[in-house]
C-alpha cells in the first residue's frame, strides 16, 4: 500500500538531523512545535454526525495503516461493563441521555489505552465532541501528543438516523433509539461543529461525504492521507530535512 510505503519511507528521511517524526510529514499545522521526539503519540481525531460511519472508517483505515482506532465512544461503554467501575453509572445514564460524559474520565481512559497499544498513532473517533473535551485534551494531553488533522465524516440528519435505527436492530445500544437520536443530533450540532470549525480555521480538517458506500468513502479518506504523506515526504526530500 502506498500509504504504508509513504510512511515507513518518511520516517526514514532525515539525513544528519535524525529521524524524521511523522508529526513533521503534516502541512499546514498551527500547533505548538514538538521537535524529533518518536515517543509522542501522534493523533488523528475523526468526527461527524452520528451515523456518518466513523467507526466503520477507522476500521478500514487500520488494515492499510500502522493506526491504532481508539473509540471514545467504546471506551466508555466498555466501562460501563467494567465490574466495580466509579464512574459505570455515571457513563450509562449520560449515554442513554444523550449527554457528554466528563472530560476527565474519557480522557483518562484514553491515555490508558493509548499506553496499554504500546503503539505511537492513533485514529481517535468520537472526540472532541466539545469545548470542554478540548479543553480537557489540550490540558492533559496536549503535551503528551501531537494532533496530526481532524477527519471529517459529512453527513445529513436524515441518512444517519436511517443508518442507525438499522443498526439499532442488532446492536444492542441503549442510545440507538428516536429518542435518543434527537438528544444526540442536538448535541452534535451545539457542541461538536463549533469543534470542527475550531480545527479547520487552523487548516486542521479533512472533510469527506460519507453518504457513499463504506468502500467508496474509504476510497476517499486513503486519497487524503496518501496525498498528505506523499507531499510532506516529497517536500522532505527537497529540503533534506
Amino acid at each position: 500500500m502506498l500509504l504504508r510505503f509513504a510512511l515507513a519511507r518518511a520516517l526514514a528521511v532525515g539525513g544528519g538531523s535524525g529521524t524524521l517524526t511523522v508529526s513533521r510529514m503534516f502541512s499546514g499545522a498551527s500547533q505548538p512545535e514538538m521537535g524529533d521526539d518518536d515517543a509522542i503519540p501522534k493523533v488523528i481525531f475523526i468526527l461527524g454526525p452520528p451515523g456518518s460511519g466513523k467507526g466503520t472508517q477507522c476500521s478500514l483505515i487500520t488494515q492499510d495503516t500502522d493506526f491504532v482506532h481508539l473509540s471514545a465512544g467504546d471506551l466508555l461503554r466498555q466501562e460501563c461493563g467494567t465490574p466495580g467501575s466509579k464512574y459505570g453509572q455515571l457513563i450509562s445514564q449520560r449515554i442513554k441521555d444523550g449527554q457528554i460524559v466528563p472530560v476527565e474520565i474519557t480522557c483518562a481512559l484514553l491515555e490508558h489505552a493509548m499506553q496499554a497499544s504500546g503503539q505511537q498513532h492513533f485514529l481517535i473517533d468520537g472526540f472532541p465532541r466539545n469545548e470542554d473535551n478540548l479543553q480537557g485534551w489540550t490540558k492533559t494531553m496536549g503535551y503528551k501528543s501531537h494532533v496530526l488533522f481532524l477527519l471529517f465524516l459529512q453527513a445529513p440528519e436524515a441518512v444517519c438516523i436511517e443508518r442507525i435505527l438499522d443498526r439499532g436492530k442488532s446492536s444492542g445500544r441503549t442510545d440507538d433509539n428516536v429518542e435518543s437520536l434527537k438528544k444526540r443530533f442536538q448535541t452534535y450540532v451545539q457542541d461538536t461543529l463549533p469543534i470542527v470549525k475550531y480545527y479547520e480555521k487552523l487548516g486542521l480538517v479533512r472533510t469527506v461525504d460519507s453518504t457513499l458506500s463504506p468502500m467508496m468513502v474509504h476510497q476517499s479518506v486513503m486519497k487524503i492521507l496518501n496525498e498528505s504523506l506523499s507531499q510532506t515526504t516529497s517536500s522532505c526530500e527537497h529540503q533534506n530535512c
